[in-house]
């Protein structure tokens, strides 16, 4: 027996892209279910950390500039609705030793394709040499053939409070969420789809899966095939001059000292307060699975971190360790996103793959997503970011 249709929507895991989806449904008026097999924000997944780099200029493609663009008419406009600060404006430094080494996010002239992206779509910027960065950002120890793109508008988002005010923004907009409750399949249903849970099925017209690190155990097929979950480390270093890396003064920034991936690491001022700089590198080596994932970072780790990336290259950050994490990334094949139609169920659309580089983007694909599963025009194409291709 099919249980009964008691949704429009039912979104499966309400992290970043899970609680902006929620929230614009609902605000459009679907009868929204959420469910979530833990009570985010919460730090089993990808949206937790304090802090997340968000960018205009989108070196990994131009086609996600308008989706970040739109982002940030929406974290501006929940700003203003709700009383909390969740976008800090502190300027964003992209470096890399000579414009065509640099290469990020598989992406090669990951810098050229970001000034790229900045002249097309007019996004404030500036370009800099060594000499100019060392002049005004005494923070970053340059050897002197770095190039430099300088956007006045980047920042920092806070994802756990960005989480929460989305679900709330979803709860006061009608929508019914389950927490602490696991999905365990999602099947076909008369009419749309059924979701089966260790608390019993509920069914919709449609269901969006975006649960992160955990869909391509949920969803199968290809997404388990191609989709890898990769653990990362997050490390915050004690400054001795704490007042470099105070904000404003100090931007976010990409550094990319080598022309690999594993060449690059990306940090923040001292805005969560930790009391350390955070930093990061990512690796694509080593897959996990999020039931399993290690989330003790050893001290080796950020012994590693400290002196592969950010001896000699940042001035004054200690070895000394106040803080680490470990968070999953879900990566495709291209570090692209995904957003595609499940291949056997016509009612069920698939969303992940933020391949590290996906929460600035997450308020404006969660509108593109209700507007889509709404019948209403999205604002981008979807299509273009299927697993298979547009």
């Amino acid at each position: 027996m099919n249980p009964p249709t008691v949704a429009d929507v039912i979104v499966i895991g309400l992290g970043a892209f899970g609680s902006a989806t929620a929230w614009q449904l609902a605000r459009r008026g679907a009868r929204v279910i959420g469910i979530d097999r833990f009570a985010p924000p919460h730090d089993r997944g990808s949206s937790h950390g304090a802090t997340r780099i968000t960018r205009l200029a989108i070196g990994e493609g131009e086609l996600y500039v308008p989706i970040v663009l739109r982002s940030h008419q929406i974290w501006q406009a929940l700003e203003a609705a709700h009383g909390e600060r969740l976008y800090l404006k502190t300027g964003g430094l992209t470096m890399g030793a000579g414009v065509g080494q640099a290469h990020h996010h598989r992406r090669p002239d990951f810098l050229r394709r970001t000034i790229a992206a900045a002249r097309r779509f007019d996004i404030p910027h500036e370009v800099l040499n060594a000499a100019e960065v060392a002049a005004r950002f005494a923070q970053f120890l340059v050897r002197g053939d770095e190039v430099a793109y300088y956007e006045p508008d980047a920042g920092v988002l806070k994802p756990e409070r960005c989480v929460a005010v989305q679900l709330e923004a979803a709860r006061r907009a009608g929508a019914v969420l389950r927490l602490n409750e696991t999905v365990l399949a999602i099947e076909s249903a008369p009419g749309g789809a059924a979701v089966r849970t260790d608390r019993g099925s509920v069914a919709a017209g449609h269901v969006i899966v975006t649960a992160g690190p955990w869909l391509p155990g949920l969803v199968g097929g290809a997404y388990a095939a191609q989709l890898r979950v990769m653990r990362q480390a997050l490390h915050w270093f004690r400054p001795a001059e704490p007042a470099l890396y105070a904000s404003p003064g100090c931007p976010v920034f990409i550094w990319m000292h080598g022309s690999g991936d594993g060449d690059t690491f990306y940090g923040f001022p001292m805005v969560d307060g930790f009391g350390g700089v955070k930093v990061a590198t990512e690796q694509y080596r080593q897959t996990t699975d999020p039931d399993h994932l290690v989330r003790e970072v050893g001290a080796e780790e950020s012994a590693d971190m400290h002196a592969r990336h950010v001896a000699g290259r940042l001035r004054s950050v200690t070895p000394e360790r106040v803080h680490a994490a470990a968070c999953p990334y879900t990566v495709s094949p291209d570090s692209g996103f995904v957003v595609d139609r499940h291949p056997t169920l016509d009612h069920v659309t698939v969303v992940s793959a933020c391949s590290g580089h996906g929460f600035k983007h997450s308020a404006g694909l969660g509108e593109a997503l209700a507007q889509a599963t709404l019948g209403e025009v999205p604002f981008i194409d979807l299509g273009a970011l299927s697993l298979r291709g547009p």
